[in-house]
């Protein structure tokens, strides 16, 4: 691949650096998180920091199983299913000869038995990748739509957006879970040590107890900028690649106002999984695409990169019906 290679390897060199980063800040966040527990429990600061190392092992536990068996996770969340190539011989195809092109090994092929329109690929590098599609992306897409759709994950595949976003799901839904049992010990010792302190005590710890109780708030809200922050510049660079190794911007742009005219609810997705997507399958969020907490681009302003490419003009939302409906 010529197109940006530069920022290609970039890409890969980051998203390696970011996995590592993300599971240091988050065995903090566990240590913190239990040092908090530890006192909503033993109501002594100096007994509280031997829950620390445990919240540590904890954070670890979860970041390698993250690691090493997250996508098996997010797919069974996902209801995909493991396809072959006698069952689905066009979707197939397309992954091998874009692998292919993309010098990349062919990853498993799921299909997710859903009417909406969406894909995404997961896995911890490209030698133990997936790429899963929706089955009304298969029924409504064309072959060369299908391509565009395909060399995008691939792309996210080739560049390690894959291993990040994979880590980021697991973990962010791991910190929510943990500042949950974080907020509920710290409302029950606050009311323990409110009645304390209104015999004459105990102000200091119910102090520390409302601290955590809103660092249990704080700690999820983080979680999510986190994942947030999984850098939209890298879907306008997985559109890019696609139309390279495709050589064909039209179908990914068809592709991209199909999807964005869809409004069937894709079923097995949520918000800890959303930024896996080709587009936000988290449909109110993705009328805000242009807002902060969006973890994609506007569907209209990654077309419209796409129509610069090409050399067309830019469009607005009341083009792309005109644009899904052409071949």
């Amino acid at each position: 691949m010529t197109l940006a290679r530069e920022t290609f390897h970039q890409q890969i060199s980051q998203n390696k650096r970011r996995s590592i980063l993300l599971m240091a800040v988050v065995v903090v966040i566990f240590a913190v998180l239990a040092w908090f527990i530890g006192f909503a429990l033993a109501g002594d600061p100096a007994n509280a920091v031997f829950f620390v190392p445990i919240g540590g092992i904890i954070a670890l536990v979860v970041a390698l199983g993250a690691f090493y068996g997250g996508d098996s996770m997010i797919l069974g969340v996902s209801r995909a299913r493991e396809v072959s190539e006698t069952e689905e011989s066009q979707l197939v195809n397309v992954v091998r000869e874009l692998s292919l092109a993309a010098n990349l090994p062919e990853p498993k092929v799921y299909v997710i038995e859903d009417s909406a329109l969406n894909a995404f690929a997961t896995g911890r590098d490209p030698e133990h990748a997936s790429v899963a599609v929706t089955r009304g992306l298969l029924d409504r897409l064309d072959r060369e739509e299908l391509q565009g759709v395909i060399g995008h994950e691939l792309a996210h595949v080739a560049n390690y957006d894959i291993r990040f976003s994979l880590l980021v799901g697991v973990l962010v839904g791991s910190i929510a879970l943990m500042a949950d049992i974080l907020a509920r010990m710290t409302f029950w010792g606050s009311m323990s040590r409110g009645r304390s302190s209104g015999r004459g005590g105990g102000g200091a710890q119910v102090f520390i107890l409302f601290l955590g109780l809103l660092v249990a708030i704080l700690a999820p809200l983080f979680a999510r900028l986190v994942q947030m922050a999984v850098n939209r510049q890298r879907e306008y660079l997985a559109d890019a690649t696609s139309v390279e190794l495709t050589r064909n911007p039209y179908g990914l742009e068809r592709a991209l106002a199909k999807l964005a005219t869809d409004t069937e609810k894709l079923e097995g997705a949520n918000k800890a999984t959303q930024h896996l997507y080709f587009v936000n399958p988290v449909k109110k969020l993705e009328h805000n695409a242009r807002g902060l907490f969006s973890t994609h681009p506007a569907i209209v302003d990654r077309i419209n990169r796409l129509r610069k490419l090409s050399g067309q003009p830019e469009i607005d939302e009341s083009g792309l019906g005109s644009i899904a409906g052409r071949n």
